[in-house]
Order: structure tokens, then C-alpha cells, then sequence
């Protein structure tokens, strides 16, 4: 049975591969046909026998003819992309195409990228089978080796631009993969490619969905280790504070923000309309931080906690006081 099914397979790719060397010049004839070789592709697993590579072979080739790869409709192009990205998975860890046309075929499969949040698309499914696909069998790798610099800023931008809260969690997980296998993956993470993400962790920026700022957070968290010494970098040559950003990046460089005093006070001020015992609070919120166990802990952070011992009686006698100016 099995190798029936198989031997079909094979007729069915080797007709619609065939008849894509000479498309139709009909976009709504077009797209069914290229849905059909999709299909199909989705069906040939890893390592295909001969007889399957004799299938694949003309798709292989009509998929990167001008006709089709330069093809002016947007769906057009997401389809071809989709079935390319589907051929990449066949072929993995071996490329299908030569360098220069490979650099072509991430520009398309980027692309399609840019109206994921368009749930409504006739394309959106496609679009997040190239997501899943790139991020399984770790395709965007390959532009590292490729130096596809330029076009790996635009992926991250596209990905937190496109994130909805309606999205299922496969399109956040996956794009949470792409990034952090590629900046684990990079030699550096230089400014231009941390400024999307720091961008979208800036605390007044409020064109950020609040799904956009946890997932840039969770990539950064996912990286800190690697991402240190060029969040440190990056935050002082676009000449912002930490505190203007996430808390997880301050974490992650292991500084203290020097805005924790304005933000104590807030919480005084919500604490005193709450009723609440402030200093209380604060008292043991320090003491949490100070008698953290301290395996595993830098010499960063138990400096860190030396200065909050020494600080704390000040801090407490200046926020003392502006409770007291408050009240007059």
C-alpha cells in the first residue's frame, strides 16, 4: 500500500510540476495549480528516493522561472514561496538552488511574511506553513552563511509589525525560533539587527501590540547570555537610558535602572491610596533581593546587592520625606 500510495505521489507531482513549466496565464487558474504541487510537496518526506527526485525535478526548476518567481501577484508569490519552502525541507541539509539564486528565494519567502497579521488572506495559511517550515528545519540559518544581513532586520521587523493577539501560539513560537537561532547563530548582533527588538521593548512606544513586546522579550531572554555585551553596546550608541526599555534588558546587562526611586515612588503613592504599609513593602522587597542565594550568582550582582545594603537606610530617608511632602 504504501508504496502505491508512493508511486502516486510521484505521477501526481510529476503532471502538476510538468504543466507548471508553462503556467497559465490566469491568476485564479494559476494559484490551484501551484495549491496542487503545495500539497504534494507537504507529502515527500526528508530524503526521497530517486524516483521521488525525478518527481520533484520539474517543480524544481519551473518554480524559479521568471514567469513564476517574478510573477507580479502577491498571492502568486506567496504560493511559489510556499512550495519552494517546502522543497528546502526535502532537500534539507542540502540547498535546492545555488548561492545567488537562494538569496533570491529568502527575498521571496521574507516577503511573505509581511501580511501575516492578515488572518483573512487567501494566503494565510501558506504564509504561516513557510513560517513553520523556516523555523523547523532551520532554514533562516542559511542566510548567516549567505551574509543576508539586510534581509534578516526586515524578517525581525516583519514578525513583530505582523503578530496579533489572534494568532495561535505555533505562529509566535515560531517566530520566537527564527530569531533566536539566528542571533545565537550570528558571529555578532550588531546595533542595526538589536534595533527592531529594542525598539519594540521601549517603554513609550505605543504603536508596540503588547503580543509584539512579549515576544521581543522573549527572545531576549531567550538569548541574554549571548546578547549582553551588545545590548550594553547598542542601548549606549542609540544614546538612551535602560530605563527607557523593558526591565529584561536591564536585567540582562545586570543594571540597576536609576529611575527604581521614581518608580518606589509610584508605588508609595498607590500604596498610601491602597491603604497599605508601604515601607513595609519595601523593606522586604530588598531584603528578597539582598538575601537571594548566591550559588551561580556574578560578581556583578553581588556588587549589586552590596550597594543596595548600603543605599537602602538613605533610599528609605528620602522616600520618607517625599511621603512626608506629599501629605502637606
Amino acid at each position: 500500500m504504501a508504496a502505491a500510495s508512493g508511486k502516486k505521489l510521484e505521477l501526481q507531482l510529476m503532471e502538476a510540476g510538468t504543466r507548471l513549466v508553462d503556467p497559465p496565464s490566469s491568476v485564479d487558474e494559476l494559484i490551484p495549480l501551484l495549491d496542487e504541487v503545495w500539497r504534494c510537496l507537504s507529502m515527500v518526506e526528508q530524503s526521497p528516493s530517486q524516483a521521488m527526485q525525478n518527481a520533484l525535478s520539474p517543480s524544481l526548476k519551473a518554480l524559479v522561472a521568471k514567469q513564476l518567481f517574478r510573477h507580479p501577484d502577491n498571492d502568486v508569490k506567496v504560493a511559489v514561496a510556499a512550495c519552494i519552502s517546502q522543497i528546502a525541507r526535502i532537500t534539507a541539509p542540502v540547498d535546492p538552488y545555488e548561492d545567488g539564486q537562494m538569496r533570491e528565494v529568502f527575498q521571496l519567502i521574507v516577503s511573505s511574511f509581511e501580511n501575516l497579521c492578515d488572518k483573512s488572506s487567501r494566503s494565510f495559511d501558506k504564509r504561516v506553513s513557510i513560517l513553520e517550515t523556516v523555523a523547523k528545519v532551520r532554514l533562516c540559518v542559511v542566510m548567516l552563511d549567505l551574509e543576508c544581513d539586510a534581509l534578516i532586520i526586515e524578517m525581525f521587523r516583519h514578525f513583530l509589525k505582523s503578530i496579533r493577539d489572534h494568532h495561535p501560539e505555533t505562529i509566535s513560537a515560531s517566530m520566537v525560533t527564527i530569531m533566536t537561532l539566528l542571533l545565537e547563530e550570528s558571529e555578532d548582533a550588531s546595533v542595526e539587527l538589536l534595533s527592531p527588538i529594542l525598539a519594540t521593548v521601549k517603554r513609550d512606544n505605543e504603536e508596540v501590540h503588547s503580543v509584539a513586546k512579549g515576544l521581543a522579550q522573549r527572545v531576549l531572554e531567550n538569548c541574554g547570555s549571548k546578547l549582553k555585551p551588545y545590548l550594553m553596546q547598542a542601548v549606549q550608541n542609540l544614546g538612551i537610558s535602560f530605563d527607557d526599555y523593558s526591565s529584561v534588558v536591564a536585567s540582562i546587562c545586570q543594571v540597576a535602572p536609576s529611575a527604581v526611586v521614581d518608580q518606589n515612588d509610584i508605588v508609595a503613592e498607590k500604596c498610601e491610596d491602597d491603604g497599605c504599609d508601604f515601607f513595609q513593602w519595601i523593606e522586604s522587597h530588598y531584603e528578597l533581593q539582598i538575601s537571594r542565594p548566591q550559588e551561580n550568582v556574578t560578581g556583578d550582582l553581588i556588587v549589586e546587592n552590596m550597594l543596595l545594603k548600603e543605599n537602602r537606610s538613605l533610599m528609605m530617608e528620602n522616600l520618607s520625606l517625599k511621603s512626608k511632602m506629599r501629605r502637606q
